[in-house]
């Protein structure tokens, strides 16, 4: 059997950004056939004009710090991995494992894909993937190493209703551009344990799904992504996370797109979004919740949704939605804003979506939260801000006067502002709210305790 032997700390590459001249990904920008000009992180397909603890059981009057979650400290590598097979390809839209309608099952296998493909039938369709199953198969990968070195060249790809890929102790490498390490679409499901995943390549995330979506579970383990446009997790999926360490060094570190979701447990994430990848939007963030209109992600209510775990964003702000609804909801997770300047929600428009229409339209869920930041809400966004279980706030809350909010605290949750505040409704009969010494306006009256 195997000797493992564990890393004592997560090591993130320097970034080795391969930049292709060929357009890839979900470019979120319709009428564009060159460059990808995603969202940030953005462009998780090839089409040029399409396109990535429990809360306790008792609340407090007062907020407490949320416990924080031991940060993962040791992931399964390489030479963790005994290997008694070697399975190769170097063709173009071939695989080195390919399951069609089958069962099939791999152990203590090194697979390794080379060369470059391109177009819709990568990133839609798993040609030339690594290890593709497909037509309701049924794919196992254990204790293996898989490499690929080409565009367009995913890892793992699951795709079709029916068809499911379980990986379990694998270590993932891709270095080409638009090569994901786990990629899931048209409805295939993914299920991925204790895995060590690691991509450096533009357009690449660690997690990553495209045109028709499906289902992935991800349970322990490590998913870095280092190249321009590769988040973490890109979603057009269904997408759950839990008890595992999430990392990006240049993009956001999730990404949902459309009628899509992202559900993080116990997750440790880490996101440094210093490049675009795009020219629709001025903002750097940790999450960004959108939808680009190129057709890869149905058009309807996004969720993001955190309990426990931490998430450290290291430039700009926590959370941005733009042209889509989204339901963001929390509990007791430790964020730390490591840029002074990033405000926690920016609710507003970019350059996806129809001008006037193409704002965020928020409902932010917390409880048992601590919440440290201010949230902007643009002339056409909307938020709806729901505080419970001694949640506690400390920012301004539509401080520009724009946008259509409306407060609740309950549950002895408090707000502390750092700045005047507009909103048009207000119930905080089981709260409490500190001015600060700023005015709060409800409904365009400046309201008292």
């Amino acid at each position: 059997m195997k000797n493992r032997k564990f890393m004592t700390c997560l090591a993130l590459a320097a970034t080795l950004l391969l930049l292709f001249t060929a357009a890839c990904g979900q470019t979120g920008d319709t009428n564009n056939t060159s460059a990808p000009t995603d969202a940030e992180e953005i462009t998780e397909s090839t089409n040029d004009a399409s396109t990535e603890a429990p809360a306790t059981e008792d609340s407090s009057e007062d907020a407490t710090e949320p416990e924080e979650t031991p940060e993962e400290t040791s992931y399964l590598q390489e030479s963790d991995v005994t290997v008694t097979e070697t399975l190769s390809d170097d063709g173009s839209g071939t695989h080195a494992i390919e399951a069609d309608g089958e069962s099939a099952a791999y152990r203590n296998v090194l697979v390794t894909k080379t060369g470059d493909a391109s177009g819709d039938e990568a990133d839609f369709y798993g040609k030339h993937a690594a290890v593709f199953a497909t037509n309701g198969a049924t794919l196992t990968l254990t204790d293996c190493v898989i490499k690929t070195d080409g565009a367009h060249a995913n890892a793992v790809f699951s795709y079709g209703d029916g068809t499911t890929v379980t990986v379990k102790d694998c270590v993932i490498e891709t270095a080409g551009d638009c090569s994901g390490g786990l990629m899931t679409t048209g409805g295939g499901t993914t299920v991925a344990e204790n895995l060590t995943v690691h991509t450096v390549g533009r357009s690449s995330a660690a997690i990553r799904s495209d045109r028709g979506g499906g289902t992935v579970n991800v349970t322990g383990g490590s998913y870095v992504a280092e190249g321009q446009g590769s988040p973490a997790i890109y979603s057009t999926a269904d997408i759950t996370v839990s008890d595992a360490a999430l990392a990006s060094t240049t993009a956001q570190g999730v990404v949902v797109e459309g009628k899509n979701s992202v559900t993080l447990n116990n997750v440790t994430l880490v996101a440094d979004n210093n490049t675009h990848n795009s020219d629709k939007s001025s903002f750097f963030q940790a999450v960004m919740i959108y939808q680009s209109m190129s057709g890869d992600a149905a058009v309807g209510q996004a969720s993001f949704t955190m309990t426990g775990g931490s998430l450290t964003n290291k430039n700009g702000d926590m959370f941005f939605v733009n042209n889509t609804t989204a339901v963001i909801t929390l509990t007791g997770v430790t964020f730390v804003n490591e840029d002074e300047s990033g405000v926690f929600l920016r609710a507003a428009a970019a350059g996806w979506g129809r001008s006037g229409q193409n704002g965020g339209k928020v409902t932010l869920i917390a409880a048992k939260q601590i919440i440290d930041g201010d949230l902007i809400v643009d002339s056409v966004s909307s938020l709806d801000l729901t505080l419970s279980d001694g949640s506690a706030l400390t920012g301004a809350v539509n401080p520009d006067n724009e946008g259509a909010v409306t407060v609740t605290l309950t549950g002895g949750s408090t707000w502390a502002l750092t700045g005047d505040s507009w909103v048009d409704s207000l119930d905080c009969a089981d709260g409490n709210i500190d001015l600060n010494g700023h005015t709060l306006y409800v409904n365009g009256e400046a309201w008292s305790a």
